[in-house]
């Protein structure tokens, strides 16, 4: 069959992946959003269903007013002895730790901490030992993937903190997996920083320890020359071999707004590109060693869209999330409304806003929602980061109620439009493209235009960090508001 790229579209980065039972398990990262590390399932790699989060607890993870892209980095699944393992780093708190659990569908155990600094940690399992690897300093100073044996019921190192890959030469070594296949050890990392000189890179050794010789044509995968091409950043891939041998990579990457406009505002995605082992015991991946937007894979299945999301149609444990630990009170989710209640903490701020967001996942998307609210303001924001948002809301105060467009960039915070309206409910709306966002207001006379915010200014490359955006539902002031009838809709 053939399946086309991206195989999960959004804000979903730093995708890692195991196989259990004959089923494929993925978790990515998710920075200062809670619940932490969105968790997938699969039959077949291409199809991946949410079946919800491993950090579902505040003892789980620390998110207290850190900064957008703190908190948690790049998770590493994987399975031993018929036990889950996902180890991350909360790189606000620079800690090192993995959970684990029996029941990959109930709740993941409590943090073990390892005391080896860096991030991106992975873990290695055989012939009954652990070991813990991350890109960082050994105990000898030495900077590299560093890798350690430790007690995997306590996190406890049994051995020094060694070095064992210096990387390709490219700059900021991440990602570090390893793999025994055919008896050899592979070693496989991202270098070039995850941005448009991502790439992933690799080197093998007849030993855990090494030495690692490197792939002579590293890197193995990269779209950092693929010009003009939407694919780009090509980077942090994990090594996984599908139901009928076949090996594959899945990987990060993003979609470029257009063409000839560097610049990506929905996130780093999840991609899957063949892999082919030769006979000299290399392998390749793609092509011609870049992730293309298409291919043909062995399946008798179909790649399944799902392009309309409702209240009805999603779970508010799965696909939604929080800016960093909520204040559950503040929130009353049910199968076709949510009432919020708002607080003094706003949007702009490295707090917990009333807020619950869903990942947006494609360009080109309406999204529509009535709104009913008694105080203070309420609506929906496109949302970056703190300095980087565009809302669409209802604001009411003295007995008047208005809509309003605000523009957030850089700092900058502006009311680009507002509209009087008779009543204290309204439809929003917001319909996107790939340069711009449009917001409208639905009263009783009507839809009126408020303006619209330029799409680049919600990206990566002008808000740096290394989240995407997340269409949020917020409240702030003493206010009740009551949101019905969501729809987000990709066209």
């Amino acid at each position: 069959m053939k399946y086309k790229n991206p195989v999960l579209k959004g804000f979903y980065p730093d995708p890692s992946v195991c196989v259990a039972n004959g089923k494929f398990y993925m978790v990515c990262s998710s920075f200062q959003y809670f619940p932490g590390v969105p968790l997938f399932e699969s039959s077949n790699l291409v199809n991946w269903t949410q079946i919800g989060h491993v950090l579902t607890r505040k003892s789980q993870i620390m998110l207290e007013k850190i900064n957008s892209s703190g908190g948690v980095f790049a998770p590493t699944i994987r399975f031993n002895d018929g036990r889950f393992y996902m180890v991350t780093t909360n790189d606000t708190t620079h800690q090192n730790f993995y959970v684990y659990t029996d029941d990959i569908y109930g709740e993941w155990s409590e943090p073990v901490y390892v005391a080896q600094d860096g991030i991106d940690p992975s873990l290695y399992f055989e012939d009954g030992k652990a070991y813990f690897m991350s890109n960082g300093t050994a105990d000898n100073g030495e900077n590299g993937v560093v890798q350690c044996e430790i007690n995997i019921e306590t996190g406890e190192k049994l051995s020094e903190s060694r070095c064992i890959w210096h990387g390709s030469g490219g700059r900021f070594l991440e990602s570090p997996h390893l793999y025994k296949i055919n008896g050899v050890y592979y070693l496989m990392a991202a270098e070039g920083g995850t941005e448009y000189g991502h790439m992933i890179t690799y080197a093998r050794s007849s030993s855990v320890w090494g030495e690692f010789e490197n792939y002579p044509r590293n890197p193995v995968l990269t779209n950092r020359n693929k010009a003009p091409y939407i694919i780009q950043g090509i980077g942090h891939g994990d090594l996984i071999q599908d139901n009928n041998g076949e090996w594959h990579i899945l990987s990060l990457g993003f979609r470029q707004m257009d063409l000839w406009m560097p610049y990506h505002n929905l996130g780093r995605e999840v991609f899957l590109t063949p892999v082919k082992f030769h006979e000299d015991g290399w392998f390749t991946a793609g092509n011609d060693g870049t992730a293309d937007e298409s291919y043909e894979i062995d399946g008798d299945f179909e790649q399944t869209v799902k392009n309309i999301y409702t209240f009805e149609n999603t779970d508010w444990n799965k696909e939604w999330c929080y800016l960093r630990h909520p204040h559950t009170e503040n929130y009353e989710l049910y199968d076709d409304r949510a009432v919020l209640h708002g607080t003094d903490i706003t949007l702009d701020e490295t707090d917990s806003p009333t807020f619950i967001g869903i990942r947006q996942m494609d360009f080109c998307t309406e999204i529509s929602c009535s709104l009913k609210i008694d105080g203070g303001e309420a609506g929906i924001t496109a949302y970056m980061c703190e300095s980087e948002h565009y809302e669409v809301c209802l604001r009411k105060e003295n007995g008047r109620t208005e809509a309003a467009l605000r523009l957030n960039i850089g700092g900058i915070k502006h009311i680009q439009n507002t509209l009087t309206i008779d009543a204290d409910n309204a439809v929003l709306i917001i319909r996107a493209d790939r340069y711009n966002y449009n917001f409208f207001v639905k009263t009783q006379s009507g839809e009126h235009y408020l303006g619209s915010g330029v799409g680049k200014y919600l990206t990566s490359e002008v808000s740096g960090g290394f989240t995407g955006v997340v269409l949020g539902l917020y409240a702030v002031g003493d206010n009740t508001a009551e949101f019905s009838e969501f729809k987000c809709e990709y066209k």
